[in-house]
């Protein structure tokens, strides 16, 4: 069995929030030294996980069920409330089409800018930079400003920079491998499952849930905040079609 390189131990978040906005510098300043206009948000509630090495876990559920929470804490982006206890075993990065890409510099340039962010060095991106361009099909583009590429030359640039990201876990956020036309939806779904699934712990926040039951071992389910499903995906996705289902007979009924 693989070890553990994620432990979250009754994690929750909660967040305070002001219960009515005020204009008046009066208000503010003794708002300063009072907390009774703020009300309480629980974000997270007793989440316990633990995530084995090599392991592609999905994490699914509605907008505003705590996915983007429970990231950024495993991140060391928030801290979790007091009691929480939150261990991570190597190094780790977020995973997302264009993160950092600028539209108004050339395809060499975000190259190099974007392949900084996701942990590369200048030297190590001036000896797959060929790689890169060649896998984009993008010769003939290299420094035209990416502001005048179609979607699809977008979106296979950032892909052939992401997929050289140097890292022990992914933390991938809508991160998909096919994307572009057929052709190249083909070859990135293969450089995805050799160059970035193989020998890495994935976690991917998706609403996509044919890339879910596709790619993930297990699916971590969140619905307010709680975990409402852990399992495999034929054990999970029913419960969260059914949290659907249920929510769009109380809209059509109210």
């Amino acid at each position: 069995m693989e070890p553990v390189v994620i432990r979250l131990e009754n994690v929750s978040k909660t967040f305070k929030l002001k219960e009515n906005n005020t204009d008046s510098i009066r208000d503010k300043i003794f708002g300063l030294f009072n907390n009774s206009n703020l009300r309480e948000l629980k974000a997270l509630q007793n989440v316990n996980l633990e995530i084995r090495k090599g392991e592609f876990l999905g994490i699914i559920g509605h907008n505003g069920s705590g996915k983007s929470t429970l990231l950024k804490i495993i991140m060391g982006a928030f801290p979790p409330d007091k009691g929480g206890v939150v261990e991570v075993n190597g190094k780790i990065i977020r995973l997302a089409l264009g993160m950092g890409f600028d539209p108004n510099l050339t395809a060499r340039e975000n190259i190099y800018v974007n392949g900084s962010v996701l942990g590369l060095t200048f030297r190590k991106i001036g000896g797959i930079f060929d790689q890169i361009i060649a896998f984009a099909e993008l010769e003939n583009f290299v420094d035209t400003q990416v502001k005048f590429f179609s979607s699809g030359m977008r979106s296979r640039l950032a892909f052939a920079v992401a997929v050289h990201a140097e890292a022990d876990i992914f933390l991938m956020d809508e991160f998909f491998g096919g994307v572009g036309d057929l052709s190249f939806k083909k070859k990135s779904e293969e450089v995805f499952q050799t160059a970035v699934v193989e020998g890495r712990t994935i976690i991917h926040v998706s609403h996509q849930l044919k890339t879910i039951e596709k790619h993930c071992d297990r699916v971590l389910l969140l619905d307010k905040g709680q975990v409402a499903g852990l399992g495999t995906p034929e054990e999970v996705l029913p419960i969260y079609r059914e949290i659907i289902r249920n929510r769009q007979k109380q809209k059509q009924q109210t």
